[in-house]
């Protein structure tokens, strides 16, 4: 049979694949795509969408306890969990199908199955109906990455998940502990706690959402700890024993072990590349530590060959993949884009309260020499965070003292996720202290709190 011959052949319909396609065919190519489970990837079906949904609810459930605060009346409160995770499942479905039809918009053929590359230039996929080979002198490789396993915390889905698992909850977990305390780690530790679980957080480093500037970790501990949740840092879970209904925790902190109990255990210490049984060795590629090795282009080094998403390493989020799939497809149709600039993009943790972070944190813009001007300012200080009931939170900016270079910007607090946004914006535009401290913000908004923020770092802060 004759191969299929393609001008742009994608592997991995997530994120980076999907949004990849679309633009090679903007750009006047014939492109495929292949997907061995659901289109949208992990992203739509498994993580940063139904995650999101999930903490909407417990978000929304938090608020009915707080309603006498706002002068109204509630009474009788309960929670169904099937609805909840039914509602995060069609919210996810919806996106989905959403991306079929992109697909057919931009006139990608799209092939359901499991890609290997026998050959440079070549994919041959195995689908239902038998194997389909494709030709093509680009391929992308946007294959994602999976859950790490470690020895002896294995997932069995009944005692023991992994994100997958808690996305769809047999049962609500009564003493939960969970393993690794990052965006996925807590973002689920706060959905369970929210609704009632008996929450533990073990964690291998010295703080909680270790990549996080230290000072809005320290604030994100003392939060999640008024909520009811138990946090041990510096400690290692070496082994759970697992008998009916319970699981055994052996935890060691500072050279001592003790044991807890917990009926259910949610193992998040990180990801791996799906970079297995696609004949990458053969052709080539280097893999260093279950990622495929890229330069700022995402070339593999291998002709025609291109890696981006998570299965080209960190930062592992969806919105790097994307860009990622777009700056590819502008290479390959012969235009000259700009590299990716990973501390320009923005992490955003949905827990409550909710974190986001660009640039460098405090000890980052120390450690690479820069002398500095930090300014902060808190949630309290601000008008519309009183009025919302949300007087927790702060912001922080670090600038370069000598240049007004803003390095970084370190959030916590409501809807932070949201207004990032404006400094990762400015650092695109490669802003100084002084266009912000002249931009002017609207009142009454949190956005507000990012200019106070801004003067402070310079002594000019208004309202504290």
């Amino acid at each position: 049979m004759a191969a299929k011959k393609f001008d742009v052949v994608v592997v991995g319909a997530g994120p980076g694949g999907y949004v990849a396609a679309i633009r090679a065919s903007q750009l006047g190519k014939s492109v495929a795509i292949v997907e061995r489970e659901n289109l949208g990837g992990i992203c739509l079906n498994w993580g940063c969408i139904p995650t999101k949904a999930l903490l909407r609810s417990a978000e929304v459930f938090h608020l009915m306890h707080r309603a006498k605060e706002f002068g109204l009346g509630a009474s009788g409160l309960s929670y169904d969990l099937d609805a909840v995770v039914a509602r995060s499942r069609g919210v996810a479905k919806q996106l989905s199908g959403g991306i079929g039809h992109l697909m057919k918009k931009n006139k990608v053929t799209v092939f359901m199955g499991e890609a290997t590359l026998p050959a440079k230039g070549k994919v041959s996929v195995k689908t239902d109906k038998g194997v389909e080979e494709l030709e093509a002198p680009a391929i992308i490789l946007a294959t994602g990455a999976r859950a790490r396993t470690l020895p002896g915390l294995e997932a069995d889905g009944d005692l023991v998940w992994t994100y997958r698992h808690a996305l769809q909850p047999k049962r609500m977990p009564k003493k939960l502990l969970v393993i690794g305390s990052g965006a996925i780690g807590i973002e689920f530790a706060s959905f369970f706690n929210t609704l009632g679980a008996d929450t533990t957080v073990v964690e291998v480093m010295d703080r909680v959402l270790p990549v996080e500037d230290a000072e809005i970790s320290g604030l994100a501990k003392k939060a999640f700890v008024k909520q009811g949740m138990k946090i041990l840092e510096k400690t290692t879970v070496k082994k759970l024993e697992k008998a009916k209904g319970k699981v055994t925790a052996h935890l060691e902190a500072g050279g001592k072990t003790e044991t807890m109990e917990f009926d259910t255990v949610i193992s998040a210490v990180g990801i791996v590349g799906n970079v297995e049984n696609l004949g990458l060795e053969a052709l080539g590629v280097k893999i260093d530590r279950t990622h495929v090795v890229t330069d700022e282009f995402c070339r593999t080094g291998v002709d025609g060959l291109y890696a981006i998403g998570d299965i080209a390493g960190a930062p592992w989020l969806a919105h790097k993949a994307s860009h990622e799939g777009v700056m590819v497809a502008e290479l390959i149709a012969g235009k000259k884009p700009h590299p990716i600039k990973p501390n320009s993009i923005a992490g955003c943790t949905y827990c409550h309260p909710q974190v986001a972070s660009v640039g460098l944190t405090e000890a980052k813009a120390k450690e690479a020499g820069h002398s500095i001007k930090v300014g902060r300012f808190p949630f309290i200080g601000n008008g519309k965070a009183i009025a919302l009931g949300e007087s927790d939170g702060l912001i922080k900016t670090i600038f370069d003292a000598k240049t007004g270079e803003l390095l970084g910007a370190h959030m916590i607090g409501a809807e932070v996720t949201e207004l990032i946004q404006g400094y990762v914006i400015g650092r695109q535009l490669e802003t100084t202290e002084e266009d912000l401290m002249h931009t002017v913000f609207p009142h009454p908004t949190l956005s507000e709190m990012m200019h106070e923020s801004v003067l402070d770092a310079y002594g000019q802060v208004i309202h504290m």
